[in-house]
């Protein structure tokens, strides 16, 4: 019965660890499709991630006679919003700057959560947390400045996706108290298909056959990703979870040189890293133990 047991933690921490690596692989995409010459707006990348999100999740549902369940329809409509500026925010920062800035600053939005949790949660506030969100966002600057005492505009868009996330985060865990996976997915593909429609509608078009298949995996690797974090999260607990899941932020500071044609991090961008790293493991272990 141990043995089974560990058998599905394993099986979890691959899939978690798999998540990570697949949401990394659908911004290398749109990196490659750049280097290759190709001139896709970002906006194409993430109508596509929903489209092909949301046929997925309506196939999946008819094939089981799944039902939407709607409880709390603000919360599904929150999270779908803030996560729609989240992607369109991460996949622009992707093709401004590198594949390795955009993900590790994406990945700060645990740092903001718990600058949200201060502000509106009052029975949440913690000094000590509040503390290491400093020190990581100390990280934060090494990465949107390396070497020098300044900064481009465009790295702000990775950091206000990260920000975006925090906030579609926040609501998921609101919804999740309420609403099966399966509606959950299905208000967010399926709304921000809608949504994402309606903003970049100029930008939006019958894309070329090469284009098509950099759309078509980008969004398939991200899909992947979504779905292999819905099964890990089964078998891990937050805390594992949380801690594989930053992970993304190692994998795109040594992949992107090697597969993405990134610039080689500075040894202040590996400090930056580091940083934030360790201030995404402290804040889930230090959310662990309150709740405990």
């Amino acid at each position: 019965m141990k043995i089974q047991l560990d058998l599905k933690v394993l099986l979890g921490c691959i899939c978690v660890f798999g998540s990570a690596f697949f949401f990394y692989l659908a911004t290398v995409v749109i990196k490659w499709a750049k280097i290759k010459g190709l001139i896709i707006d970002p906006a194409l990348f993430v109508f596509s991630r929903f489209l092909l999100g949301f046929v997925t999740v309506l196939t999946l549902m008819a094939l089981k006679k799944k039902k939407l369940k709607i409880k709390k329809k603000r919360y599904l409509i929150g999270r779908t919003i803030a996560n729609c500026i989240a992607v369109y925010c991460f996949f622009k920062g992707v093709d401004l700057t590198s594949v390795a800035q955009a993900n590790i600053l994406n990945m700060t939005y645990p740092l903001f959560i718990a600058i949200f949790s201060w502000i509106f949660l009052k029975e949440q506030r913690d000094v000590i947390a509040i503390a290491v969100v400093v020190l990581a966002f100390a990280g934060v600057w090494l990465i949107l400045a390396p070497g020098k005492m300044n900064f481009h505009l465009d790295s702000l868009w990775a950091l206000a996706s990260g920000i975006s996330a925090a906030i579609a985060m926040m609501y998921l865990n609101l919804s999740r108290r309420v609403h099966d996976t399966q509606t959950t997915l299905f208000f967010l593909f399926g709304l921000g298909t809608v949504l994402t429609y309606i903003v970049f509608f100029n930008q939006i078009h019958m894309p070329r056959f090469l284009d098509l298949k950099y759309l078509f995996f980008c969004s398939a690797s991200a899909i992947v990703g979504q779905f292999l974090i819905t099964i890990g999260f089964k078998y891990v607990t937050a805390i594992e979870g949380g801690i594989i899941s930053s992970t993304r932020i190692l994998l795109a500071a040594v992949l992107g040189p090697v597969i993405a044609m990134d610039p080689v991090l500075t040894i202040s961008g590996w400090a930056g890293a580091f940083l934030i790293f360790c201030g995404n493991i402290f804040l889930t272990l230090r959310k662990a133990k309150r709740q405990n």
